[in-house]
């Protein structure tokens, strides 16, 4: 095996938020890496002459105010950025103390630390304080200096993080990791990721992404670890081959004036929402249209619509002697909790409710149901039990028992099952930190059988880390012989579209896919939300969130 990877990190201090201290926590524990060498900033930033400061106050005052109003008011378990100390983690690891020559915004490293500094043989040096570096520090590790940028390089550079997504209506939230250049936020990427931009809250915002930014660094450690320097090198140059001009301004923190704009459009956003609710409801429901080939014009969907004290969503079809069975989450709001239900259907078109097929005492949703040796099975996302779980059909359609579980202590959701090249394929949404969403990362898992608790971890997972393409929406289908994975475009808010997605390469070493056309809630102005896609031999369904008056 070969040995620990040697780490450094550049910080301020060793009180840190907390996604540093979870982040740092997972790498001590791990087989792949160890933090050698702790350099700390011992420099206060430059002070600015009186005016400067008396200016700089009085110029971003209202931003400052929010601020302070948002941290006391956006409570968030777990709190991102609540302070954590190192050194409960990182008891005897060397520390040492330098002082960077300092410009207005960036911070140049003594020849003599860079000296001291590469004395340690580190492979990575990772950012998590001082400001902008520049000089020979950044080849003071054989791999780089590895920095976060908790913002989309190609479209947002500078600051405040996550500030410019909220109030100016932004429908995702970037962040990434790079190999720090000369460049501001211009270094060869190692990971990019996108998640759904919270409306209302800066710090709602920041929390949900940094918490998932956290897996970022010991994910591509043991990448470099399991790779080697030259071939992990090599691929990161294949992967950065393109280049993208930045033609967006540099950001910084809003003036009174942009924030006094902004802010009166996201407030004016907020009332209009509040209005809307008091006199009208969003509920999910169907839509479907019959035809011999799926039905791609989504003004012909028929409506069918619950009863207004619960919702249906998640549609999956099987169809048998003539009549399409659809199974569904139900969910009852007065019970707060979904259980799986049936709707039946003839081919043209008439339904009737079967009610209740399958509940458990928690929350019970996406149906995904499978055919093997001649046996129905369905996988219902079973996510607040932390568990993936299998149920076997007895009878056919009402009567379904549990066959066993093939995964445990994990947060998945929407687990969607492909048969290919003699090989079971495993999609799921998961959940890799607390305070971190479902939606934004896709994982792969195989095996030989399906019905196995043994599944491989595809070598790439996450294979997808983008709110608008990751979580499934609905069974993957085939259209001359091509194969096409419906997932959530969940930019703007959850379940806002779907994606369908041609997947051109699905083996143990590699997945691709490529986006090939999406479904939007703009036909009709009632409709808000779509999320999952079904389609059997002549029945094209979707669910959708329609306005209803209350």
């Amino acid at each position: 095996m070969n040995k620990k990877l040697k780490i450094g990190l550049l910080i301020d201090s060793t009180n840190v938020p907390y996604w540093v201290y979870l982040m740092i926590e997972k790498i001590c524990k791990s087989n792949y890496a160890e933090i050698n060498l702790l350099i700390i900033n011992g420099s206060q930033i430059i002070k600015n002459n009186n005016i400067t400061k008396i200016k700089n106050n009085r110029d971003y005052f209202l931003y400052k105010i929010y601020s302070k109003f948002e941290n006391k008011i956006c409570k968030q378990n777990p709190d991102a950025f609540e302070t954590y100390n190192l050194k409960k983690i990182l008891t005897d690891v060397k520390e040492l103390i330098i002082i960077p020559k300092q410009t207005e915004y960036s911070d140049w490293v003594k020849d003599d630390d860079i000296k001291k500094i590469l004395e340690n043989d580190l492979d990575v040096i990772v950012r998590l304080g001082f400001r902008i570096l520049r000089g020979d520090i950044l080849k003071a590790a054989k791999c780089g200096i590895w920095s976060f940028h908790h913002g989309d390089n190609d479209l947002n550079r500078g600051g405040p993080a996550g500030f410019w997504e909220v109030f100016q209506n932004q429908p995702v939230t970037g962040s990434i990791l790079q190999i720090l250049s000369e460049e501001l936020d211009g270094g060869k990427i190692l990971s990019k990721s996108y998640s759904t931009t919270d409306p209302t809250f800066v710090k709602r915002n920041c929390n949900n992404y940094y918490m998932k930014t956290l897996s970022f660094l010991p994910r591509k450690l043991k990448e470099l670890h399991e790779l080697g320097e030259v071939k992990f090198l090599e691929k990161v140059e294949n992967q950065n081959k393109s280049f993208k001009f930045y033609s967006n301004r540099l950001f910084t923190k809003p003036t009174n004036g942009e924030f006094l704009r902004l802010g009166c459009l996201n407030f004016g956003n907020v009332i209009k929402r509040k209005l809307e609710n008091t006199y009208s409801f969003e509920q999910w429901g169907l839509l479907f249209d019959i035809k011999n080939d799926i039905s791609k014009s989504m003004w012909r969907y028929k409506k069918i619509q619950p009863p207004k004290d619960r919702f249906w969503a998640d549609p999956h079809i099987i169809e048998m002697d003539d009549n399409y069975f659809i199974f569904v989450e139900e969910y009852i709001y007065q019970n707060s909790k979904g259980h799986i239900a049936l709707i039946k259907m003839d081919k043209e078109g008439k339904y009737e409710y079967s009610g209740k097929i399958l509940g458990k005492k928690y929350h019970l949703s996406y149906p995904f149901i499978f055919e093997f040796e001649n046996n129905f099975y369905m996988i219902p996302e079973t996510k607040t039990n932390k568990d993936i779980e299998l149920y076997k059909c007895i009878d056919f359609p009402n009567k379904w028992e549990f066959y066993g579980k093939l995964m445990e202590n994990i947060d998945a959701v929407d687990s969607t099952i492909l048969h290919h090249n003699n090989k079971w394929w495993m999609f799921c949404g998961i959940k890799e930190n607390e305070g971190m969403s479902n939606s934004d990362e896709l994982f792969l898992f195989y095996s030989d059988n399906p019905l196995s608790n043994k599944w491989e971890s595809h070598i790439n997972n996450p294979i997808i880390s983008d709110v608008r393409q990751a979580r499934p929406a609905g069974k993957i289908f085939s259209v001359k012989n091509e194969i096409y994975r419906p997932s959530q475009n969940s930019s703007n808010y959850y379940g806002y579209g779907i994606s369908i997605n041609k997947i051109k390469k699905i083996n143990e070493e590699k997945y691709e896919e490529e986006l090939i056309t999406s479904i939007l809630p703009k036909w009709n102005k009632n409709i808000t939300r779509v999320h999952t896609f079904a389609y059997n031999n002549g029945l094209s369904m979707i669910d959708a969130k329609m306005k209803r008056m209350r």
